[in-house]
C-alpha cells in the first residue's frame, strides 16, 4: 500500500511542474562558409566600370560626328555670289552688311533658315527686304524701299514723307536722289502722320515731279512752291521756273536737252509760257555771272 502511495505522489509531483521550468533546445550558429554573410567586393584602384567606357565611346563618336558636320557645312555652304536689287538709298555693301551679319552671316544654309518665309523690316527708308538662297554659294537680296516723295527741314532734322505726306523717317542726313521741298507751311510735325499743310493734294504733285525727273535721269536739288502755287525746280546753279500753267511732263522732258548746255552757268530758265505749240523758253543769267 505504501508503494502505491509513493508512486501516486510522484505522478502528482510530476504533473504539478510549472511550464516556466521547461528548457527549450538551443540552436547553435554554424560557423563556416554557409553561415557567413556575403561580403561586398571592393573595386580595385585604377579600374573603370563598363558603363563608363560605353559613355566615353558615345561622347567621342558624337564629338566626331559634330566636327565632321561642322566642317561639311562651312566648306560647302559658303556664299561667294550676292545679287542686290531695288536699293537706292543704301549701297550694295551696306545692304549685304545688314543681311549677312554675325559669325555665320556668309553661310547660305544659316541664311536660308534665318530668313525662311520672313522679310527684314524696321530699316530706315526700306519697306522690307527679302532674302533668297539660289544655290549653296549664291544669295539674292531684294530691297523694297519706301516710296518717298521728298523731305522738309525742320528743327535741324530732315523729315522724309511719302506720296500722302506721311512722315515716314526722321534723319540727321540728306538722302541723295530725294529732293528737298520748300514753300510748304506747317507749325508742327509728328512722325508717321501727315504734314499739316493747307492743301494735302500737293503731295501727289510732289511725287509726280520726283518720278518725272527720275524718269528723265535728272537730279533736282530742291522743289519750291510759291504762295501763288507756282512751281520752281532747282538744278545746282540753274533754276527752272514752271509757273502754274501745267504741262509738267513736257517741261521736264525738255529740261533733259537744255540743262547739259547750261553746265557751269547760273541763272533762271523761264518756262512759264512753254507749251508744245509755242515752245517758249528763255534763260536769264544771274547778274554776277554776266
Amino acid at each position: 500500500m505504501a508503494g502505491k502511495v509513493t508512486k501516486k505522489r510522484k505522478q502528482q509531483k510530476k504533473a504539478n511542474i510549472p511550464m516556466t521550468t521547461m528548457s527549450l533546445p538551443r540552436f547553435r550558429v554554424l560557423e563556416g562558409e554557409a553561415g557567413k554573410k556575403p561580403k561586398k567586393r571592393k573595386r580595385e584602384k585604377g579600374s573603370f566600370p563598363v558603363w563608363g567606357i560605353i559613355l566615353l565611346v558615345v561622347l567621342v563618336l558624337l564629338a566626331g560626328i559634330t566636327a565632321a558636320a561642322y566642317w561639311y557645312i562651312t566648306a560647302n555652304y559658303t556664299v561667294t555670289n550676292v545679287y542686290v536689287e531695288g536699293n537706292v538709298h543704301y549701297s550694295n555693301e551696306e545692304i549685304m552688311n545688314m543681311v549677312m551679319s554675325g559669325r555665320y552671316g556668309n553661310n547660305s544654309l544659316i541664311l536660308s533658315l534665318k530668313y525662311r518665309d520672313k522679310s527684314i523690316e524696321g530699316i530706315p527708308f526700306v519697306e522690307k527686304m527679302d532674302v533668297s538662297v539660289l544655290d549653296p554659294h549664291t544669295v539674292k537680296i531684294e530691297v523694297y524701299e519706301k516710296a518717298l516723295a521728298g523731305y522738309v527741314e525742320y528743327l535741324d532734322r530732315y523729315l522724309y514723307f511719302d506720296k500722302d505726306g506721311i512722315v515716314v523717317e526722321s534723319s540727321p542726313e540728306k538722302t541723295k536722289g530725294i529732293p528737298m521741298v520748300t514753300g510748304l507751311t506747317f507749325d508742327h510735325v509728328v512722325l508717321y502722320q501727315a504734314l499739316p499743310v493747307e492743301n494735302p493734294e500737293i503731295f501727289s504733285e510732289i511725287l509726280s515731279i520726283t518720278q518725272l525727273v527720275n524718269k528723265y535721269n535728272l537730279i533736282v536739288d530742291r522743289i519750291f512752291f510759291g504762295s501763288d502755287n507756282s512751281l520752281t525746280l532747282y538744278f545746282e546753279n540753274v533754276k527752272a521756273a514752271f509757273g502754274n500753267s501745267g504741262n509738267l511732263e513736257e517741261k521736264v522732258m525738255e529740261l533733259q536737252y537744255i540743262l547739259p548746255e547750261l553746265t557751269g552757268k547760273s541763272g533762271t530758265l523761264r518756262m512759264e509760257n512753254y507749251t508744245e505749240e509755242t515752245k517758249t523758253i528763255t534763260f536769264e543769267p544771274d547778274s554776277k555771272t554776266e
